[in-house]
């Protein structure tokens, strides 16, 4: 039998055999990879250099498209990112500087490259909300009906269109409602009713029933078939800041979040959360139009993954369990170890922000940025789900969100909120890819 001889790495307790010590030097073959790894590690921080791609460019629309470029991946190269984020470049486009960026989307569709064309486009209506009303007919003529959010500003030629095409084209009509929903104008309120009153033959190859596609778009109708709204169009971001001596000295602020509660969940025993403390009083949420002082909306941040959440409010403060809730079939065991409640210190570095933002600012939620905010469209991540009011079964009326990327620093998922002002319930519920 061969020797075999020890590695000369020091603390290395393996041996190799002598035809392998003539290769590495005397290393077994881990470290042997580790110090070739180490030394090609060096040689990339030696030699490694800056490069800025938005040097000496002012221009926001080139900017952008530098932005949406794929980069070229190569370890001795270190991108400078761009001081502003994405979203905020967006924000600030002016009209004709976002018409550009319109024409650049559709060349790349003509050019082949459909995905970087939908995002820009679903950027310019969300950041912008800009009507995409021009380039419809090309999206159709390819065949692209999502995400619906690009056709909310539909000519009535493009919607009529899209309503002769869903009685036939069986491929894409799940997309089609969806598109119909988002454009939701009187036309498309009096279809939707018809499907609701003569159910069209199609309708049992669906997952849901052809009205409730109005949902995507914030929207249902109501009994007697008109529109009601299942939202707010005025909306404030939650920003995060770095709390201060002069942030605690200020006025108080509009809204608190993730403030522990005293009160326990009844399924799992852990304290409730309240994920929103708002003073209705205050000008920045005169748009709720609710009369009193205070709401407080309150869950289980564990419980509420399982099911949503119900909660007797008023308007001066209280938020109780209610009775309507039921307890899921299945909700993992209580774990003390995994009730960390060191979120809660998070809420202290949350505020409203000090401006309105559009309304479709995070009604994607793919885009990228933190989407927590009150009022404005829900950024689904699965489908457009509006609880019914445990008192009077009405689709409730969404009021925030809290991103819980934005709460922990490996968080994911999204904490939706609604509220029946007129039985005084709250409810919460919660996606996540």
């Amino acid at each position: 039998m061969t020797d075999r001889l020890p590695c000369r790495s020091e603390g290395c307790a393996a041996t190799i055999l002598p035809a392998t010590a003539a290769r590495t030097g005397g290393y077994c073959m881990p470290c042997k990879q580790e110090m070739e790894r180490a030394e090609r590690q060096r040689y990339i921080e030696q030699n490694r250099r800056d490069i800025d791609l938005y040097e000496e460019i002012t221009d926001p629309v080139e900017i952008l498209k530098i932005m949406h470029a794929p980069l070229k991946r190569d370890p001795l190269i270190r991108y400078i990112p761009y001081p502003l984020k994405r979203e905020e470049v967006y924000s600030a486009l002016s009209p004709g500087e976002a018409d550009r960026l319109l024409t650049f989307a559709l060349d790349l569709l003509e050019a082949g490259d459909e995905d970087t064309c939908q995002e820009i486009l679903v950027s310019l209506v969300c950041y912008q909300n800009k009507s995409l009303e021009s380039c419809i007919p090309t999206l159709m003529e390819r065949g692209i009906y999502y995400p619906g959010i690009l056709f909310k500003d539909a000519s009535a030629r493009s919607r009529d269109e899209l309503l002769q095409q869903v009685e036939q084209d069986k491929d894409n009509r799940n997309h089609l409602l969806l598109a119909l929903g988002w454009i939701g104008d009187d036309q498309v309120v009096y279809q939707f009713q018809e499907w609701r009153t003569v159910p069209p033959s199609w309708a049992e190859e669906l997952y849901v029933p052809p009205e409730a596609y109005a949902h995507e778009g914030g929207w249902e109708l109501t009994k007697k078939g008109s529109k009601r709204p299942l939202l707010y169009h005025d909306s404030y971001a939650i920003a995060k800041i770095v709390p201060s001596k002069s942030t605690y000295a200020a006025e108080a602020e509009p809204a608190e979040f993730l403030k522990e509660n005293s009160a326990l969940c009844p399924w799992c025993g852990s304290g409730l959360t309240t994920l929103t403390d708002l003073d209705i009083s205050h000008p920045k949420l005169h748009f709720l139009g609710l009369t009193g002082e205070r709401l407080r909306v309150c869950t289980c941040v564990n419980c509420s993954c399982y099911d949503t959440i119900y909660m007797d409010v008023d308007f001066h403060g209280k938020s109780e369990w209610s009775q309507a809730n039921i307890k899921p079939e299945y909700l993992p065991e209580p774990d003390s170890e995994e009730d960390d409640r060191s979120y809660a210190a998070a809420g202290q570095s949350l505020r409203l922000a000090d401006h309105p933002r559009n309304s479709y600012y995070a009604a994607y939620w793919t885009l990228g940025p933190a989407v927590s905010q009150i009022g404005g469209y829900p950024a689904w991540i699965q489908n457009a789900v509006y609880p019914s009011c445990s008192c009077c079964s009405q689709s409730m009326t969404f009021i925030g969100q809290l991103d819980w990327e934005q709460i922990e620093e490996y968080g994911e998922g999204i904490y939706y909120m609604f509220l029946c002002a007129d039985c005084q319930v709250t409810a919460t519920l919660f996606q996540q890819t």
